[in-house]
């Protein structure tokens, strides 16, 4: 049996020079790394440094009891740590037994304690050590391993919520949003206004100066769109192709034309080339909605009463806004 536990750790508290030396013996047929400790005192700073796998620990000592040993120890232990501890002691009786296990022993063998009982413990307790520990890495395992996938979904979430080109809400969103949003303010009796917009000219934009050109075009437009919502309860998102559009809550007309004009002016004001335009830049068309709703009403009018809206604005020559009623243009 040499060297069979030869990395296990075994720390002796006995204070009986002959019960160490029999017990040395006995464990140098394992192979064990053997630390001896003669008080109670010794024995809590050896496992301070050390950490040993297995305690033999006998209960009658010189300074402190080795049921205070083991109380003191399995403070001193981790949630997931966890040393096996075998109490040796000549007391016999069954209370002596309980309120070993109760110290926080593993295990109690009588004194004197022979050579094949001691080793079939300590390999039984070697075994149950290493299941533990082997349990605590699975456990850290699952647990990264759960993480990591709590990571991918989020990002998973994130990129399914989010428009490829232009990083800002996708359709998605929007539609799911503008539900929420719809009912709240019906409970709330508050306007709610949908803007849409569309980026003019575009299809001659990117027939001039192509579709990486295009694509830069939608992510600056995209960027002034998502930065000039005046709240965060608001929502800027692609809503397909070179089209935007806005949920305004608890925004009237007037507020949702306040917008909107300064989304159009300020995409203006950037001058991005467009000579196939009228006006040789990129400019906004805009279509604007607003109702107070109520929850016979279906949502889905607002956003074709802005987008209808949108339409007229285009054909009054692009480059403006245009309103309806819910409901209009139907």
């Amino acid at each position: 049996m040499l060297n069979k536990f030869g990395k296990l750790k075994v720390l002796l508290v006995e204070d009986s020079k002959v019960a160490i030396k029999a017990i040395i013996g006995y464990l140098d047929d394992l192979g064990v790394q053997l630390l001896v400790a003669e008080n109670g005192s010794a024995a809590i700073d050896l496992f301070r440094r050390e950490r040993p796998d297995i305690i033999l620990l006998d209960i009658i000592l010189p300074d402190i009891t080795g049921y205070e040993v083991a109380k003191q120890i399995r403070k001193l232990q981790g949630k997931d740590d966890w040393t096996a501890i075998i109490f040796l002691s000549v007391m016999s009786k069954e209370d002596d037994l309980a309120r070993g296990i109760e110290a926080g022993g593993d295990d109690y063998l009588i004194k004197p304690v022979g050579r094949v009982v001691l080793q079939a413990k300590v390999a039984a307790m070697y075994r149950l050590v290493r299941m533990q520990r082997a349990l605590v890495q699975l456990t850290e395992q699952l647990n990264q391993a759960n993480e990591q996938l709590n990571l991918a979904n989020m990002e998973l979430h994130r990129v399914s919520m989010t428009d490829g080109l232009t990083g800002i809400p996708n359709r998605r969103v929007f539609d799911e949003l503008l539900v929420r949003e719809w009912r709240r303010c019906a409970r709330l009796q508050k306007p709610i206004s949908v803007v849409m917009l569309d980026v003019d000219y575009f299809k001659k934009f990117n027939d001039r100066y192509g579709h990486q050109a295009g694509d830069v075009c939608l992510k600056t437009t995209a960027r002034v769109i998502s930065n000039s919502i005046p709240r965060a309860s608001d929502l800027a998102a692609r809503y397909g192709g070179e089209e935007f559009v806005l949920i305004l809550s608890e925004t009237d007309s007037e507020g949702a034309l306040a917008v909107a004009d300064r989304i159009r002016e300020q995409v203006a004001g950037l001058r991005m080339p467009n000579e196939d335009s009228p006006y040789q830049c990129v400019t906004l068309s805009c279509g604007i909605s607003t109702v107070v709703p109520r929850d016979d009403m279906p949502v889905e009018r607002l956003v074709k009463s802005a987008d209808n809206a949108l339409y007229l604005s285009k054909k009054q020559g692009r480059n403006s806004i245009a309103y309806l009623d819910y409901g209009q243009g139907d």
